[in-house]
């Protein structure tokens, strides 16, 4: 059933309820010493909405894609980082979808619970990259357990995680003839792991926990493959309108948080005897940024609706994306104009969320990629690549 406008703002009065104990201050202090927002994700376990999207058979809320994404949007409207723990949401969905009773029995109440964290999906690779089919980390069968061997690069959150999902090549790349075939993924207990698995923190612009991994000999039950062996590449693609309607929900939380601010300072700040938001040259930016943002959610709340129906919504959740990050560095640069030096100084909290809502527009996938999705699979031009 889908929500109410009074299911909608109910969510969002509780989501900013929460926000409340966790001010600019909270999050300037962790961002200032690269730490991890531990008691929010607690408090956000707590309230259970981190498990919006566990069904409530497994100890979840239930909820759709809809409220999934309010939650995260009202997060990052608050002047938060839900990036931090955002993963939790959608990857989960591939266990969901595609894992057995038992594996799914095993883990997701624990997942509701706040007992086990699910915050790490091991995809990317140094040579690899946006071909997802190029990977090169190996799982090879050895009778009742794989052995691994391989490097992940920009894997976030893996030292605050339990468990992993892993997507690693079952059968070499040269020995399959459909290139999306011959990869496999799995659910990994990181806790109980033989071999030598080596996670090293990058230095980064943004305290997103982003890390390389390397694998060596690292030993997991043959019970972790979610579904077929070989399939694995099938079952990723199935998550990914989930998590760009996601993404594109905290593009508008900080298309909001920018444009509000933006305005605000523009209304009080005064320079040659006047608010600085009386001139246009302020002014319109700031207006302009505000109308892409309430398209993009138009967008997106239409992409979620049919993804809660079950409808086809690939090109709805790709286009809400790239449109919803889009307009956010729009306001964000707008945000950066009105403040000007001050933009800079860490105690107004621009800087940081400059950084934060940057990255959305190339991860978890690239906009390049959306507009060649777009132009592809929409309007049926030749593929680019």
């Amino acid at each position: 059933m889908a929500p109410t406008a009074e299911d909608i703002r109910a969510i969002r009065d509780n989501v900013r309820a929460l926000c409340k104990d966790f001010p600019d201050t909270y999050w300037r202090e962790i961002d200032k010493k690269e730490a991890y927002p531990d008691d929010f994700v607690k408090a956000l376990t707590d309230s259970g909405y981190l498990a919006a999207l566990i069904p409530e058979e497994y100890g979840g809320s239930g909820l759709g894609i809809t409220e999934a994404g309010v939650i995260l949007e009202e997060i990052n409207h608050s002047g938060g980082a839900s990036g931090a723990c955002h993963a939790q949401m959608y990857t989960m969905g591939t266990l969901l979808r595609h894992g057995t009773e038992e594996q799914k029995k095993l883990y997701l109440p624990q997942i509701a619970q706040g007992k086990l964290r699910l915050q790490t999906f091991a995809v990317t690779e140094p040579n690899a990259g946006s071909e997802t089919t190029k990977i090169e980390t190996r799982a090879e069968r050895k009778g009742d357990k794989y052995i691994v061997n391989g490097t992940k690069i920009f894997i976030s959150r893996a030292k605050q995680s339990d468990l992993m999902l892993l997507l690693a090549r079952t059968t070499p790349y040269a020995d399959v003839k459909d290139k999306t075939a011959g990869i496999s993924v799995f659910v990994v207990d990181m806790r109980h792991l033989k071999g030598n698995l080596q996670i090293r923190p990058l230095d980064m612009m943004v305290n997103h926990h982003t890390t390389s991994m390397f694998f060596e000999d690292v030993e997991i039950p043959a019970s972790s493959l979610i579904g077929e062996e070989g399939k694995g590449f099938r079952y990723i693609i199935d998550g990914w309108n989930a998590e760009r309607i996601l993404v594109a929900s905290e593009a508008i939380g900080d298309g909001h948080w920018f444009v509000e601010r933006a305005s605000s300072y523009a209304s009080e700040r005064v320079v040659f005897g006047k608010p600085i938001g009386t001139n246009q040259g302020v002014q319109f930016p700031i207006a302009k940024a505000y109308a892409n943002i309430e398209a993009a959610d138009l967008m997106r709340f239409d992409a979620a609706s049919k993804f809660d129906r079950k409808e086809k919504c690939g090109a709805e959740a790709n286009m809400a994306k790239y449109l919803a990050t889009e307009a956010s560095w729009e306001a964000a640069n707008a945000c950066m104009n009105t403040y000007g030096g001050y933009s800079f100084a860490r105690d107004y909290d621009v800087e940081r969320k400059f950084r934060e809502t940057r990255l959305l527009s190339i991860a978890p996938v690239n906009n390049n990629l959306i507009l060649a999705f777009v132009g592809q699979n929409v309007l049926k031009m030749p593929k680019s690549y």
